[in-house]
């Protein structure tokens, strides 16, 4: 699709320093030689919009028989979105989902009232050598949709709107902005988008969104006059007109943000809800371990093991 006319800057200097309400460096965990960094939550900022978990996994490489095995693991209240730059994950899960994701493609998984989930690296790929670089993100529900019926949504590359010119390249994953939409089942408002910028491109975030940000994960983005390296988030104050420009080797960012929830959320390890007791809930439920009566069922095909309550 060619270039939106809605994406070029309306103002030569949009954006100032004091428009970025936040700047967060993400914590690194080292899970035995791969990498995972974590934006949000953040000691400053536990959300931006409706994205309450935003994870930077690798960039790795694995040798022949090597990859990840994220073992089943329970969720409530919230939306997991993933997303990849590089190599793929095998899903599965409790409502009997059984998804390969690639490059460009995305998977929605809606926990609602609870959902088990497993993603590893696929036998045919631990084959040989392989690579993993992407991002998985949580969205949490509106407190009307935390204890709807689970459900998995999954989009190939050609269904995502892209829009491309100017030295710049948008593939947009959930929500609306530029004047463009999704396909993907949104529960509140929200924008999220792969976006690759040539030397010196820029690129102004949409101005209809409440909450806005940007995570920088290659290369490098101007804003007036200051340089933000990969590895950075950025949160604007609402209604400021925002531009970036790349750096001189350009820049990968995925923009994100939409509507704030309606107050702040409780987070207990995969669990996301309005009100503790329903993480108390969640937790006696998994405990329990009940997988044939209980809230909690394991994935159908990968049912052998789980990651017990911590």
């Amino acid at each position: 699709m060619s270039w939106n006319p809605s994406l070029e800057p309306t103002c030569p200097d949009a954006g100032n320093l004091d428009s970025i309400e936040t700047v967060i460096i993400p914590r690194a965990r080292d899970l035995g030689g791969f990498e995972v960094r974590r934006a949000l939550p953040a000691p400053r900022r536990q959300m931006v919009g409706p994205f309450i978990f935003f994870d930077q996994a690798g960039p790795a490489e694995f040798l022949t028989g090597q990859g990840i095995d994220v073992r089943p693991h329970p969720h409530i209240g919230l939306g997991t979105v993933t997303y990849l730059y590089e190599g793929e994950f095998e899903h599965r899960d409790s409502i009997g989902t059984h998804q390969m994701i690639y490059p460009g493609e995305v998977n929605w998984m809606v926990a609602g009232q609870g959902v088990t989930h497993s993603e590893r690296t696929s036998a045919a790929t631990r084959a040989g050598q392989s690579r993993l670089f992407g991002i998985q993100t949580w969205i949490a529900l509106p407190e009307k949709h935390e204890d709807t019926e689970a459900r998995f949504e999954h989009h190939g590359r050609a269904a995502l709107p892209f829009l491309e010119g100017e030295g710049k390249s948008v593939r947009l994953i959930l929500g609306s902005a530029w004047g463009k939409t999704a396909p993907v089942t949104m529960y509140s408002e929200t924008f999220y988008a792969d976006v690759t910028l040539q030397p010196g491109a820029r690129l102004p975030l949409p101005d209809d969104h409440e909450d806005r940000g940007l995570y920088v994960t290659q290369g490098s983005v101007t804003i007036a006059g200051d340089v933000f390296e990969a590895g950075r988030m950025m949160v604007f104050r609402p209604g400021d007109a925002i531009t970036v420009t790349a750096g001189e080797r350009g820049a990968r960012l995925m923009a994100l943000g939409g509507e704030t929830m309606n107050g702040p959320r409780h987070i207990w390890w995969n669990f996301v809800a309005s009100s503790r007791d329903r993480i108390e809930e969640a937790k006696q439920a998994w405990a329990a371990g009940d997988w044939e009566h209980g809230r909690f069922r394991l994935p159908p095909g990968d049912d052998e093991e789980f990651i017990p309550l911590p």
